[in-house]
């Protein structure tokens, strides 16, 4: 059983998924700094500064109005954050969008790489190995 184990820690795909896992929690500080500190900003502005993390009501408890929506889940109040889901769908949103257009200047970079290959030309053929005996028979046939 543990040399089963060692066998399949050391195929190809598991160091592949381990460094994928590994390059993906990195580039997602990458992607989240992307869009948290650049483009929410920008979409900010644009629907005019309404920041929805903070759009709650009350389902039930006290909660006074104006109250941010950190103090009121610490005063136990139940509240529905109708604000936040709305700020996760759109950061989903733009995260889903990002890795698409990374994804897509990637397979670009790639294709191009591939059509460079195919289209570099072969080396040309050497003759066939009854052409190099026959050569032979015939530099042996002229040398008697």
């Amino acid at each position: 059983m543990l040399n089963e184990f060692k066998s399949f820690i050391a195929k190809g795909n598991v160091m592949d998924m381990a460094v994928g896992i590994i390059i993906g929690a990195a580039f997602t500080a990458i992607v989240s700094s992307l869009v948290g500190d650049l483009i929410n900003p920008i979409i900010g502005l644009i629907i005019g500064g309404i920041d929805f993390s903070n759009m709650y009501f009350v389902l039930s408890g006290d909660v006074a109005p104006g109250t941010g929506i950190a103090a009121a889940r610490e005063s136990g109040a139940a509240i529905f954050a109708y604000g936040a889901f709305i700020m996760a769908v759109i950061n989903f949103l733009i995260i889903a969008f990002v890795v698409f257009m990374l994804v897509k200047m990637v397979n670009r970079v790639k294709d191009a790489a591939i059509k460079k290959e195919e289209a570099a030309p072969a080396a040309p053929a050497g003759p066939t190995q009854e052409e190099l005996l026959a050569d032979i028979r015939d530099l042996l046939k002229a040398r008697a």
